[in-house]
């Protein structure tokens, strides 16, 4: 029987990853990983994925963040 080169292919190599995965861009400051097109802030010298900026405001320069009464 003759199989087709694509069947033989996948076989072979397993299913092609169809999927664009997003480009790596860098790791911030609590090890996340940037992806190009994601938001950062740099603060001396350290870069802050933009939805991890409040554990660095708190973490790092002591924010306290309160509702008001």
């Amino acid at each position: 029987m003759i199989e087709h080169p694509i069947i033989s292919q996948i076989r072979a190599t397993g299913y092609p990853n169809m999927i664009a995965q997003p480009e790596h861009a860098g790791i911030d400051f609590f090890g996340n990983e940037i992806l190009v097109g994601d938001e950062i802030i740099e603060h001396d010298g350290n870069v802050i994925l933009a939805d991890s900026l409040e554990d660095y405001l708190i973490e790092e320069l002591g924010f306290e963040f309160k509702t008001a009464e």
